[in-house]
């Protein structure tokens, strides 16, 4: 598998979680990936340290793709594609 330049992946739908403790990222993907299609990208901004565990986790145990993150400044950006 390539390494994917995150910075350049067309995102079509963003979950901004910032300043929302756990579980509340996670709960906000799982809400938000049914605004995007098969085959597209979800964004998901996180502040939330424990989100570097769980939101990979759960697109792991639902069958989403994980394409992974990128590190900003105070927050992250995760990236999933919805496989289903």
């Amino acid at each position: 598998m390539s390494e994917i330049d995150l910075s350049s992946v067309q995102v079509n739908n963003t979950a901004d979680a910032r300043g929302s403790a756990c579980p509340g990222p996670l709960l906000e993907a799982k809400k938000s990936i049914g605004k995007v299609k098969v085959g597209e990208v979800l964004e998901i901004y996180s502040n939330d340290s424990g989100t570097r565990t769980d939101i990979p986790a759960w697109a792991n145990k639902v069958g989403h793709e994980y394409m992974g993150l990128l590190s900003m400044d105070g927050y992250d950006k995760h990236f999933v594609r919805r496989k289903k």
